[in-house]
């Protein structure tokens, strides 16, 4: 348990200083592609330590993390649209975005595969932490609600657009709620 704590805080820096991690936002990051696949993830506990205001409220939390992973899709649009490579699929698990959300953006939901349920489970109290932070208060994160998001590269290029817009959306929210 403490392991899975601590790991965040020495794994992810050096990932992301051997080109195996990438950050497109404070909280949103991908895996090298592999097989045509980029994975995504919502920040680690190491960024959400660092990154979220502890004076924020949940619903600010909540709106600040989204408009980050909005920024990030668009970064990760950006970065891999140059190479033309829209072929590549791009897959994420996540407990905070909903279907119609990921719909909206242009992810279709995908049968979440036993590792990555594996994965969550022997990682709990690391998501626990992570979902207190995002809540401001002390949650427990339902891991039957997680959800495996995917598409294609060509998919988020024709929906950025919208997603430029409740980028767009969610930065005046978070902006504006948080310099009340």
């Amino acid at each position: 348990m403490v392991l899975t704590i601590i790991a965040p805080f020495f794994d992810v820096p050096s990932l992301k200083e051997n080109g195996k991690l990438t950050y497109h936002s404070n909280l949103f990051l991908s895996e090298k592609p592999t097989s045509g696949v980029i994975k995504i993830h919502g920040g680690t506990l190491f960024d959400y330590v660092f990154v979220i205001d502890n004076s924020m409220s949940g619903s600010q939390r909540t709106n600040y993390i989204i408009h980050q992973y909005l920024e990030g899709i668009l970064d990760l649009i950006d970065r891999y649209d140059e190479f033309k490579e829209k072929d590549l699929k791009i897959r994420g698990t996540s407990y905070i975005i909903n279907e119609r959300t990921g719909r909206r953006i242009g992810f279709k939901t995908i049968e979440t595969d036993n590792i990555q349920k594996i994965i969550l489970i022997f990682n709990y109290f690391n998501v626990m932490l992570t979902y207190c932070i995002a809540k401001g208060r002390l949650s427990f994160p339902n891991l039957n609600h997680t959800r495996t998001f995917e598409t294609s590269l060509s998919q988020l290029v024709a929906h950025r657009k919208h997603i430029n817009e409740l980028n767009k959306k969610f930065k005046k929210i978070s902006t504006r709620s948080f310099m009340k």
